[in-house]
């Protein structure tokens, strides 16, 4: 594969760090924190202004700060160039599992750039009821990077498993 075919995917990183980012700021101009900006469905879908310190679930809410910054920051920092340098170097992946790992590593950018640069932590603003399923009365709040993260963590293990 060619330099531009390793690098194109990245198009996508960049577009869900942009649309994460300016989901972000709209949710941080119009909403107060813990407010709710709109409700669809009664209250099966909201868009509300929450914020965590820690990670996916608020696992981790209770670390001490320096452990925050080094499990939270630097780790994920550390990942997301090792994976973002092995895209551009290796040859052994398909055009897809290119594309969904581009699009994990733009998600991953998303909620560092929260945790360096947003002391109140990641904002969180997606907000659907659960009814209950597993034991939870509404899915921990999420945004475009966590929805990101998961649609081509989903298509990237879905790829692995149909090309073997």
């Amino acid at each position: 594969m060619n330099s531009k075919g390793r690098v194109f995917p990245f198009i996508l990183t960049l577009g869900v760090i942009l649309a994460d980012q300016l989901t972000k700021w709209l949710i941080t101009v119009s909403i107060p924190v813990n407010g709710i900006g709109a409700s669809l469905g009664g209250d099966f879908f909201r868009i509300i202004h929450a914020r965590n310190t820690a990670i996916a679930f608020s696992v981790g809410t209770a670390l001490p700060p320096v452990f925050k910054i080094i499990l939270f920051s630097a780790v994920p920092l550390i990942v997301l160039c090792a994976i973002s340098v092995y895209l551009v170097k290796t040859d052994s992946l398909t055009s897809l599992q290119r594309w969904a790992a581009c699009g994990i590593v733009g998600g991953g950018v998303g909620n560092l750039i929260d945790r360096i640069f947003r002391p109140l932590g990641v904002v969180d603003f997606l907000d659907v009821k659960f009814y209950g399923l597993f034991g939870l009365d509404r899915w921990p709040t999420f945004n475009v990077a966590d929805a990101a993260i998961v649609l081509c963590g989903f298509l990237l293990a879905i790829s692995f498993v149909k090309s073997k």
